[in-house]
């Protein structure tokens, strides 16, 4: 199993609506450094997450590997967004559900594991979609896999919130193209316009959203 986990010091037992998920294994070092590790190596395999190794989806992985890397370095948390993040007092686990090769979570990713980083009561997980069909499908948009999907879960493992694939403007836009029957390739360089200029605003004002929506033991 692909996984990246940021502990507390010892193993994560996991349940989501009384089915087990995971088992967890506790890693010391950063998490989203090792996930890039990880996938550029696959890429010198000439492979990708997930079992489709085509051209395309290489290209993709590449492009991404770039863009995760570039938001890391140069991408600003929202002041209001960093505070909440501080004010959590009880432990949170963040599930992540992503892959490679996905245009949108190398956009939004990058954001969710800066914001984790902010507060040690939360602990990050990034896993596979493919690997993790179980938990995606409980967690589908319009009856589809779409991620990347945020999950939060409090100590007791309950549901504090759960966000994505997109942010709401960017899912707009994309289901306005599929439904004008856009070409794929169209539907990727005006999303890929969107992220670059919105430069993560969105994806922060919707989770201050969804924090203020959250359980005040949250």
């Amino acid at each position: 199993m692909f996984f990246y986990l940021k502990s507390r010091s010892r193993d994560f037992f996991c349940t989501v609506r009384r089915e087990v998920f995971a088992v967890f294994n506790p890693l010391t070092h950063d998490i989203m450094e090792e996930f890039l590790k990880s996938i550029k190596a696959l890429l010198r395999e000439n492979k990708t997450t997930g079992s489709n190794h085509s051209e395309s989806m290489l290209h993709y992985t590449k492009l991404n590997v770039s863009r995760m890397k570039r938001w890391l370095k140069t991408g600003k948390l929202n002041a209001d967004l960093v505070e909440k993040i501080k004010s959590i007092k009880e432990p949170q686990t963040w599930v992540i559900l992503t892959e490679a090769w996905c245009g949108d979570a190398a956009h939004t990713v990058p954001f969710m594991t800066m914001l984790a980083d902010l507060n040690p009561n939360i602990t990050l997980d990034i896993r596979l979609r493919d690997e993790n069909l179980d938990l995606m499908d409980q967690y589908l948009t319009n009856g589809g896999r779409s991620i990347p999907k945020l999950i939060a879960f409090d100590k007791n493992n309950n549901e504090v919130f759960n966000w994505g694939p997109r942010p709401e403007a960017m899912q707009k836009a994309f289901m306005e193209m599929k439904a004008n029957d856009a070409p794929y390739a169209e539907i990727q360089e005006a999303l890929q316009k969107m992220y670059n200029e919105d430069g993560g605003k969105s994806f922060q004002k919707e989770i201050i959203e969804c924090l203020e929506k959250a359980p005040l033991e949250a």
